[in-house]
């Protein structure tokens, strides 16, 4: 419990700016192509309690005395953290075959159904001297438009509903990957001939969940001539298996130590060895 007080401290002294602490987590562009807040990030608040209106702590919280940089000392009581009840890694997996299984058990949309508003929608990315465009369920395309006209595209791949389904069902079990990181494929075979491989070009559609406009935000070349196309779309946030879990909030409640009272503290920790700690500005 020493080390949860440090931490408090170390907590505290960090939020002379701002009320709240938040951390990121940033996933590789490799991986998914995308950015993304870790929901599950402990968000702490310090709420300064009038002398009038005291907080009043319940189960036996530990407590501390802190000043701030008046000199007005506080007793503030340390949060209890929840205890993860997730059992997610972060390992990113496709999870369509999870999802088939969920979908048995539960009438829902299909992530598919969820992704009918892009239907006759065809996205843009320009990555440089290249434009990518997918046109879902139809085609992906590899461009170079110089002011409105096209000089150069390939086809990086048609849409394959059969190895879509066939690729779905082989996936590996991704029950323990975290929502944040989940995706939902689409298989695109059957493109423009590569010239190092001779085969086809072909590309996977990893459709993600993201609150704001439908986009394309990256493009990967797994392997020559085999690429990954990340797809951000709201209405896929609707299924169960794409919705984040809701962040845990801590509140540090610090009531004002009376001087009267304060002043028999001081001589209690005087006895004790041990001095008030810092707080930052309340």
């Amino acid at each position: 419990m020493r080390f949860t007080a440090i931490l408090f401290c170390l907590i505290i002294a960090a939020l002379s700016s701002s009320s709240h602490v938040l951390s990121d987590q940033i996933f590789p562009a490799h991986l998914v192509g995308t950015f993304s807040r870790n929901n599950r990030e402990p968000k702490y608040k310090i709420d300064f309690l009038p002398e009038h209106a005291p907080f009043h702590p319940v189960d036996n919280l530990e407590s501390m005395v802190m000043l701030d940089k008046n000199g007005r000392r506080f007793l503030c009581y340390l949060p209890k953290e929840e205890k993860e009840t997730s059992g997610w890694t972060s390992t990113q997996q496709n999870i369509s075959s999870v999802m088939m299984e969920a979908e048995k058990l539960v009438k829902l949309k299909t992530p598919d159904e969820l992704l009918q508003p892009l239907t006759e929608t065809c996205l843009l990315r320009q990555e440089g001297w290249w434009s990518y465009e997918f046109c879902h369920l139809k085609t992906v395309r590899q461009l170079h438009i110089e002011g409105d006209k096209i000089v150069q595209d390939f086809y990086l791949g048609m849409f394959d509903p059969e190895e879509t389904a066939v690729f779905n069902q082989t996936v590996s079990d991704a029950s323990t990957t975290a929502a944040s990181q989940r995706y939902h494929s689409h298989v695109y075979t059957n493109g423009t001939t590569c010239d190092l491989t001779g085969k086809p070009r072909e590309v996977e559609v990893r459709f993600v969940c993201a609150e704001t406009r439908a986009m394309v935000t990256s493009i990967t070349e797994l392997s020559t001539c085999k690429y990954a196309l990340t797809v951000q779309c709201p209405t896929l946030c609707k299924h169960p298996l794409f919705q984040l879990e809701k962040p845990v909030s801590h509140t540090i409640h610090c009531n004002v130590i009376p001087v009267e009272e304060g002043a028999i503290r001081n001589e209690e920790e005087q006895v004790e060895g041990e001095s008030p700690k810092m707080l930052a500005d309340s």
